[in-house]
Formats: C-alpha cells, structure tokens, sequence
C-alpha cells in the first residue's frame, strides 16, 4: 500500500469511528427513548423486568446514571404514577412534555420524528401524507397497557408476565399516525391480538415500549 492509499485508510477508519461515537452518544439531558428491541414480546418479568430493560440499555447507551421506569401499567399501577414529574427530553435533547399532565395533553411533542430509541435511531415509522412506513416491517405499535389519560387499561398482558395469544396490551402509535384520519395517540390507540411476537407484528409492532427516567 502507497503512501497516499495508507492516508486514505486512515482517513476512512477515523471517520467510521468519529461517526460511530458521535451516533452512540445521547444528550446529557435524554430522560425519554423507544426501546431498540425486545425479543420476549409481553412477558417482559413485570415492571421490574421492564424497568431492568430500560435501565439496561440505557446504560448502554451511556445514560445509565440515571434511574429509568417503563412506561407500563398493570392492574395495580398507572403508568403516568411511577415516570417522575418531568421535563423529558429525547436523545437529541429536544423536549417531548414539560410534565405528566403535558405528556398526556395533545400538546406533547412525541411523534415519527422525536419518539427515538437510546441509539438515537427511529424505529420503522409511518411518515408522510397519506401515512406510509418508511420501512418494512412497520414498527409503531408500543406496548402501554394504558389508557390516554395515563391510567391502567385492562389489558396489559396479564401485568407484563405472558408472551403468548392468551392475553392483550393496549398499544400506542410512537408516530402519532395510522392508516385512517384522527388516529394519533402515542400511548392508547388499539389493543393487541395477543402478547407474543407472533401476534404483535402483523399489527405493525415490534414488543417495544418507552423508557422514562425519573431523576
């Protein structure tokens, strides 16, 4: 190898690595994500599960300082209860709700563009108009258990311990969109066909929930 192809090697590698650090760092003020995944569907061990989950990436993400809750209900518990008070802001730093009562308000800031995951990246999403996914398969639905105003829906796959077409999760739309006109809430849009993977991708999900930190 040349000199000058040496210097472009470099040059390529550095910049690979600067862009690699540069999407895998959030703001410092990110107490708000979209989980990257989840391969257990509904059984996600109850909220301590979830919460591990969340405070897991988290850390990996390099945000694990902070102490972070799923944005769950159960039969017991509301989810808006156990997410802290607010202001939360998204991985770029912008704010998607100044408080609880903002956050379940149509005035929220959650939607295609904001609602990312830890990574900084945006799951498979409806955009445009008419609402299109911007990649196969769509990816929008978000398991809450939750009804708008923030309280437990019935449905929350049996308090987040069954994966399976035995039990349903009320879903969100993380875009804000749907197919038909007026579909918009991010947290309590349509129940699921069941708990497990099987069922929660035809719909358009992917088992994913979102991440709160509460401090």
């Amino acid at each position: 190898m040349n000199k000058r192809s040496l210097a472009a090697a470099v040059i390529m590698i550095l910049s690979v690595g600067a862009s690699a650090a540069f999407a895998q760092t959030p703001s410092p003020k990110m107490s708000f994500f979209v989980t990257s995944s989840n391969p257990k569907g509904g059984n996600l061990g109850g909220l301590a599960g979830a919460d591990a989950v969340c405070q897991s990436l988290a850390k990996a993400a390099g945000a694990g300082a902070k102490t972070w809750r799923a944005y769950l209900s159960t039969s017991t518990v509301d989810a808006k209860s156990r997410i802290g008070n607010g202001p939360w802001y998204n991985f770029k730093g912008e704010q998607i709700a100044a408080s609880v009562a903002d956050l379940h308000s149509p005035n929220n800031k959650i939607s295609a563009a904001t609602a990312l995951t830890e990574k900084g990246t945006a799951p498979n999403y409806l955009t445009g108009n008419p609402p299109t996914p911007a990649a196969q398969p769509l990816q929008h639905d978000i398991l809450t258990g939750t009804n708008e105003d923030g309280t437990k829906h019935p449905d929350t796959c049996k308090d987040w311990t069954v994966g399976n077409a035995d039990a349903r999760a009320m879903l969100g739309h993380a875009d804000r969109l749907g197919r038909n006109p007026g579909v918009n809430s991010w947290n309590a849009i349509h129940t699921s066909q069941g708990c497990g993977m099987e069922q929660l991708t035809p719909t358009g999900g992917a088992g994913l929930f979102y991440c709160f930190a509460i401090d």
